[in-house]
């Protein structure tokens, strides 16, 4: 069966091709694989089949150029690859839960720049949404995975995010699920995502850790259901770039806590990861970057 790897590096390719013929047929022929055990593995990877996978983002791109440009509906579904206006708005519509018109005039609220914000995260995450904390090849690790670290003084900014009490062998699906809630609700009610998805860490009791996950927006805005309105506090933190797999986190974490004890520094509120690389346009995990944060305090 294809790999992980295999199947990251098929979806880097995917993400620029959406106009292309992207059938099972064709993916599992162009990955050197059978349809059936290409399914199994694509799904398995990215908790979509490649029909949803491919879908979903061919709407998205379509949903960002109805915020960014303004060509008529028909020109932005004929770019997306959907051959009528009415096919094209059913799909948006069970997706969106509105039509095309309904979303563009929701972003009449929304500034150009916190627009072009909110294209920009979404044609980078939205490939990648279920990805983060992909477990990976474990002989692929860097002998020293923190690559900086500095002391800043933050502002606070306006998060949606989850709840979530997970094991820590199940941290990859969790994230990937909470993630999936924030992007899917910040799509339809039209929030402008003004960043990378994160995970930030609360407590570990035996064997479950309690994590919050989601995604930097624009504006304070109200949640719904699981999803909630929330902010990153403002203050004194370190932050410290991770280099390589999301497994050797935890050598950033004991680095960064070696670090502020070295500068009299004692850990404040609880830290959380930014995901700045997206694994489904970067395959090779020794390319990925992870910026921890983490509030401080001076050491009494």
């Amino acid at each position: 069966m294809p790999t992980e790897r295999e199947i990251l590096q098929l979806l880097q390719d995917v993400r620029g091709r959406l106009d292309d013929d992207l059938s099972l047929a064709s993916l599992a022929a162009r990955a050197g694989w059978s349809p059936f055990h290409f399914h199994r593995a694509f799904r398995a990877v990215t908790g979509e089949t490649p029909k949803q996978y491919t879908l979903r983002l061919r709407l998205e791109q379509a949903a960002a150029r109805l915020l960014t440009h303004p060509e008529p509906i028909l020109t932005i579904a004929a770019g997306a690859g959907f051959a009528s206006h009415a096919v094209f708005t059913r799909a948006f519509r069970r997706h969106f839960l509105c039509t095309p018109v309904e979303y563009r005039a929701r972003a009449g609220r929304l500034t150009p720049a916190a627009r072009r914000t909110h294209a920009s995260v979404t044609a980078t995450a939205g490939p990648c949404v279920g990805l983060f904390h992909l477990p990976t090849d474990r002989q692929r690790r860097l002998p020293m995975p923190m690559l900086s670290i500095e002391r800043r003084e933050l502002t606070a900014q306006h998060i949606l995010i989850v709840r979530l009490r997970t094991a820590r062998h199940e941290l990859a699906q969790a994230i990937g699920e909470g993630v999936g809630k924030v992007y899917i609700y910040a799509q339809q009610a039209g929030i402008a995502l003004a960043g990378h998805p994160f995970t930030r860490y609360f407590s570990a009791g035996p064997g479950l850790l309690t994590i919050e996950v989601g995604f930097h927006v624009s504006a304070a805005t109200p949640g719904r259901d699981d999803v909630e309105a929330a902010q990153l506090p403002a203050g004194p933190a370190i932050v410290a770039v991770h280099g390589g797999s999301y497994e050797q986190l935890s050598e950033t974490y004991a680095a960064a806590e070696r670090w502020m004890d070295e500068n009299g520094l004692r850990p404040g509120d609880a830290p959380w990861e930014w995901y700045i690389t997206d694994p489904a346009e970067h395959p090779d995990p020794a390319d990925w970057r992870t910026h921890v944060f983490w509030p401080v305090a001076e050491r009494r």
